[in-house]
């Protein structure tokens, strides 16, 4: 499930970049010489751990020869003061990488507390929970890792693996049918095609004109109730728009196939962790 480095390193220099830019200003000032430093994180709140990758590999750009030992496992719960990870390292790593591993643990943390909380909500039935492409520029692998530490599935990961055709694809090709038709004569055979409709008019059209997947745009639970009983053998419908913990059971009961919410990763609010240094020694 872990994210290979050559994906994670590009983001963590960017990250140092920002952060350090010229150099760290009050590390350098504080600190007379060189030392090892010992510390832990700790969780400040109920939580489900993602982001220890990014930690080490925040450490791992300033000191080559950091340690950063997990305490709890990825994808794991922890409770307010539980110690996540200890970490041994040169002090002025320690000090200039703290905020910026802390800021992808806890943004990640969070993402997959918010996914948990949508899958208790959602109970236990078919629907499989997707997110979507509402993810921050630059950062959509990561905070799609965090969804599926958190239990949820991906999405399209972009443009470039998936068809799912929106209401700006349909006004430009002419209508539901014309857009539909265009993308199976021009699609691979192997790749389904997907369309969203906002009623169930548009989406009798596009089973009509060959659509694999039906994506209900903000229809009430009773109307995607319908849509389910009205596609023929083979045709799945997705639910998505407007869907959070306090409604998703409404849909996930209805029978659909598929829940996508993009509220997972945007509305995920950040997980309170903060380390601590337990002592030093100058080298």
């Amino acid at each position: 499930m872990g994210l290979d480095p050559s994906i994670l390193d590009p983001i963590v220099i960017s990250a140092l970049r920002e952060d350090i830019g010229e150099g760290d200003l009050t590390t350098k000032a504080v600190l007379d010489r060189q030392g090892v430093a010992r510390a832990r994180i700790v969780s400040r709140q109920e939580a489900v751990l993602a982001g220890l990758d990014l930690v080490d590999r925040t450490f791992m750009q300033l000191d080559p020869g950091f340690h950063v030992t997990r305490v709890a496992k990825e994808g794991t719960r922890v409770k307010p003061g539980d110690t996540v990870a200890r970490l041994l390292g040169q002090a002025h790593a320690l000090l200039s990488g703290e905020r910026t591993a802390l800021n992808f643990l806890q943004h990640l943390s969070g993402i997959a507390t918010r996914v948990d909380r949508y899958l208790r909500a959602k109970g236990k039935n078919r629907a499989i929970l997707l997110d979507t492409r509402k993810t921050t520029p630059g950062l959509r692998l990561l905070e799609k890792y965090a969804v599926r530490v958190g239990g949820a599935d991906n999405h399209r990961m972009g443009l470039f693996d998936g068809i799912l055709i929106k209401e700006n694809h349909i006004v430009l090709a002419g209508g539901i049918t014309k857009a539909v038709q265009r993308a199976r004569r021009q699609a691979p055979a192997s790749v389904p095609i997907e369309i969203e409709v906002s009623s169930l008019e548009e989406m009798e059209e596009a089973i009509r004109a060959g659509a694999d997947l039906i994506l209900a745009d903000n229809l009430p639970s009773e109307q995607i109730g319908e849509a389910v009983r009205m596609g023929p053998a083979g045709i799945r419908v997705e639910a998505s728009g407007g869907i959070t913990p306090d409604n998703i059971r409404r849909f996930a009961e209805t029978g659909v196939d598929r829940i996508s919410a993009g509220g997972m990763i945007h509305a995920a609010t950040w997980i309170d962790f903060s380390l601590e240094v337990e002592g030093w020694e100058k080298n």
